[in-house]
């Protein structure tokens, strides 16, 4: 699975995601599974104008993986809500198959991009950490998505994702890190593929999780990894903001958000962490933590 579906978003915006994430896009294709059990885990959407006219938006898809932290809060990352044309709408879709959805939804309302996005999704107003971007230690890319509670409750069935507590990854250190089991999830893009015009990562949109294993943990940091010969799957573009869950005492704890990694997606999935006291400072006026 990958992180950032570049293809959906326009040139700025693209350039501005990738710059500030390479790459976090979809889950893997190898060692990967569908995950409709993970109800909490969304995708974010939005509809923006591409064409100068800023009166009515001219398009609209997925951009971001994101999950429900609680009944009316989405998380994601800030790279995911910034550095959009003025206009930009943003809504959170808790379906499987985001990518179907729209691709129904604009047959059945033609050049109307809003309407496809109501069709798909609940619209919210994005929260993005105020000092994002900060330094590469600590970027504070964290960013919510709050959603009218009974919009979302009316169309989706789900158990908003258990947070961590304060530094529960610095306390459990390497060597409990290395022996808990971790997956990722989200609705990114597969590693890079080869063809005649190059690269290309292929797929997204369609909520997907994967194996990974700890490699290390940095202050703001965990490190992933994604490799298929150890039974690994991972992140890739369009999978930014999207959790990496780490299973403590039999209940999957959301450990951290997908941020970056490297460039094909076959390596190390970057994460960023929600245990440490920047991430819970920002999500405290959101959510309850515990």
């Amino acid at each position: 699975m990958t992180a950032v579906r570049a293809s959906a978003i326009t040139a700025a915006a693209c350039a501005a995601v990738l710059a500030a994430a390479l790459p976090s896009s979809a889950i893997n294709s190898y060692n990967a599974t569908p995950a409709p059990e993970r109800t909490e885990v969304g995708a974010l959407v939005a509809t923006w104008d591409n064409d100068g006219d800023p009166a009515t938006p001219d398009r609209v898809d997925w951009v971001c993986s994101g999950t429900m932290v609680d009944a009316d809060t989405f998380l994601t990352a800030a790279h995911c809500t910034t550095d959009w044309p003025d206009d930009v709408r943003f809504y959170v879709s808790l379906d499987q198959d985001v990518q179907a959805g729209l691709d129904a939804a604009a047959k059945r309302h033609p050049g109307d991009p809003a309407a496809q996005a109501r069709d798909v999704a609940v619209e919210g107003t994005a929260r993005t950490h105020p000092d994002y971007p900060g330094p590469a230690s600590d970027p504070h890319d964290i960013a919510v998505v709050q959603l009218p509670a009974a919009q979302v409750k009316s169309r989706w069935s789900f158990t908003p994702a258990t947070l961590p507590t304060a530094n529960q990854w610095g306390e459990l250190g390497p060597q409990g890190l290395n022996s808990t089991d971790w997956f990722v999830a989200g609705y990114g893009t597969q590693e890079a593929e080869r063809g005649p015009g190059g690269q290309t990562h292929p797929g997204g949109g369609v909520r997907m999780k994967a194996p990974v294993t700890f490699d290390a943990l940095n202050d703001a940091w965990l490190r992933l990894a994604m490799t298929a010969p150890q039974g690994n799957g991972g992140a890739c573009y369009g999978d930014s903001g999207g959790p990496n869950f780490a299973v403590v005492g039999g209940r999957n704890v959301l450990a951290a958000t997908t941020i970056t990694g490297d460039t094909p997606c076959y390596a190390t999935n970057v994460v960023y962490r929600l245990d440490t006291p920047g991430a819970r400072a920002f999500l405290s006026p959101f959510v309850k933590l515990p």
